[in-house]
């Protein structure tokens, strides 16, 4: 399963992706009933595989991935810090969210989703026009 959306991860990362899909916490449960089904205008996966990591959410048409974290982050800033600069160094977009603001403040998470989902697909388009003009400059 060599795809380019899958960053060269392993076979047992996809194991253990698939036991995560089937065991989410509240808060990943909640933020899916969101996303699922292109409610946002774009396909998210859940627990997606990407080299050595997981991802709770991404959107490959983006590269935009989707955390949430529970309060074992807290005590683990070092180690997710190196996960999100190794996920943004292949050319993704990482934003995170606790699990409290998901179960507490879904409205808020959905809009500023929204606004990334926007500003995501603005800086694309841009890159397909200026794509576009380099392959036919007469235009």
């Amino acid at each position: 399963m060599e795809r380019k959306m899958f960053f060269g991860a392993y076979p047992k990362i996809f194991e253990i992706a698939k036991k995560l899909r089937n065991n989410m916490t509240p808060a990943e449960k909640r933020l899916w009933e969101e996303l699922r089904l292109n409610k946002l205008g774009v396909r998210f996966k859940p627990q997606h595989p990407m080299q050595f990591y997981i991802a709770d959410f991404y959107c490959y048409a983006l590269k935009l991935i989707i955390e949430v974290d529970g309060p074992i982050h807290n005590f683990q800033l070092k180690k997710d810090l190196e996960r999100t600069k190794a996920l943004e160094e292949l050319g993704n977009v990482l934003i995170r969210f606790t699990n409290d603001e998901v179960m507490n403040n879904i409205e808020l998470v959905l809009t500023e989703i929204k606004a990334k989902i926007q500003e995501l697909q603005s800086v694309t388009q841009l890159i397909q026009t200026d794509m576009d003009c380099e392959k036919n400059p007469d235009q």
